[in-house]
């Protein structure tokens, strides 16, 4: 990565973009906050405040780390879960391919801070993003590029753009294979597939490199489901390669794997047969870099498998209780624009009064409003307006995208580093 821009992030200055930082810290540049290493609790922070665990960040880095190198897969993390190009080069350091990406944008992100493998899980037909991956192409040969194709207007809309940009160099596609019906995106068949293939094959700028889907969009996904889908992803790929489908490729890309199922995907992928070409079997999951408190952590396959180790939630959201207006109710200073809802509320985990900090017993969200959170107390609650309350969050990909400049503590409350979001 462009450890140059990098380093340009801490030159940035702290002002009023940054919810949650000290007001007092207005002027300084990041890197000159991140070196006061101030208390998350008592270091001025403005509620509600999100914070990453410096400790739990890292466990969960190294472990899908050493899970990809034993199970022979490589690996690609969905960085639209986080849009923080310091995460991506955390991740990149931590053993990854390259960063998967979902949109023109976000790929420019990427490569403004020097990613140089990355993985489009998208099909790419807007004209001008298609020129601009052309010249970046061709400007940098250590760039490489992988996006899908699901279908024959695709692939002939990507060969007129690119033909009309003048590209030098071919880009590399996947023929992605539907979920089944009802799913997301992806042709839905074999013959489809094919036939996607076959227009790819007619393009002069683009070179099939392989096939990739995304078995979480499986409809009523079960292990049986899920792995009779990626057994077809396989035999895909085993199908084109008799074909001599890959014959330009110089290796050939099996991809797969959100959050939720990548241990049927490590499995699936051990049973990839030799092919004509060396396989890049690509695990794609991204939820992991930060966990969760609600979604994930039901569904990570490390509940199936609990022998090779188990994800943390890094995230905790700090608001304040302002108001107690009735026996039984709280409401709290965090709302829809700071804790993600679309698919779980956050969970009371803490409250902190006076310096002291003990668990959130009797303490119930029930709602969230534009910027209130509805609070639910039991007779064992002990809370009063002024407290803190620490919130655990349930999907990371909507929790990033609410906070510019994240503070990362550890776990006494010293804040070390501050992560910058690009959404």
């Amino acid at each position: 990565m462009n450890t140059e821009a990098l380093a340009r992030l801490a030159e940035e200055r702290v002002d009023h973009r940054f919810k949650g930082l000290p007001p007092d810290a207005a002027g300084l540049t990041v890197g000159e906050l991140a070196a006061q290493r101030r208390d998350l609790f008592t270091g001025g922070f403005t509620t509600p405040v999100l914070a990453l665990s410096a400790e739990r960040l890292e466990h969960n880095l190294r472990l899908m780390e050493t899970y990809a190198a034993r199970h022979g897969l490589a690996f690609a993390p969905h960085g639209k879960t986080s849009m923080a190009p310091q995460l991506f080069h955390r991740q990149l350091a931590h053993g990854a391919w390259g960063i998967t990406l979902a949109l023109p944008h976000q790929v420019r992100v990427a490569r403004a801070f020097g990613v140089e493998r990355i993985f489009l899980a998208n099909e790419l037909v807007d004209p001008a993003a298609l020129r601009w991956a052309a010249a970046e192409l061709a400007a940098d040969p250590a760039f490489r590029l992988v996006c899908y194709v699901d279908s024959v207007r695709g692939a002939e809309l990507m060969d007129a753009a690119l033909r009309e940009a003048g590209a030098t160099r071919p880009l590399d596609v996947v023929v992605e294979l539907g979920a089944g019906e009802g799913a997301r995106t992806g042709a839905r068949t074999e013959t489809e597939c094919a036939a996607v293939a076959d227009a790819v094959a007619a393009a002069a700028t683009l070179r099939l490199t392989g096939v990739a889907g995304y078995e979480g969009e499986v409809p009523r996904a079960d292990p049986e489901r899920v792995r009779a889908w990626l057994d077809r992803l396989v035999a895909l790929a085993a199908s084109f390669d008799r074909a001599g489908r890959f014959a330009d490729a110089e290796e050939i890309v099996v991809s797969a794997g959100g959050s939720a199922w990548f241990d049927a995907v490590a499995d699936a992928f051990a049973d990839i047969p030799e092919l004509s070409r060396p396989v890049l079997k690509l695990l794609r999951s991204g939820a992991y870099v930060s966990h969760d408190d609600g979604h994930y952590r039901e569904l990570t396959p490390f509940n199936r498998v609990p022998q090779e180790g188990a994800l943390e939630p890094a995230f905790r959201l700090w608001a304040q209780v302002v108001s107690r207006p009735a026996e039984g109710q709280a409401f709290a200073n965090a709302g829809k624009r700071d804790a993600a809802y679309d698919l779980d509320l956050p969970v009371a985990q803490a409250v902190r009064r006076d310096g002291a900090e003990r668990p959130a017993d009797g303490i119930a969200v029930t709602g969230l409003s534009d910027q209130h959170t509805w609070l639910a107390t039991g007779p064992e609650a002990d809370l009063a307006v002024g407290d803190w309350i620490g919130l655990g969050l349930s999907h990371p990909c909507t929790s990033f995208d609410k906070w510019q400049l994240i503070p990362v503590a550890e776990a006494d409350g010293t804040v070390v580093d501050y992560v910058r979001t690009f959404f």
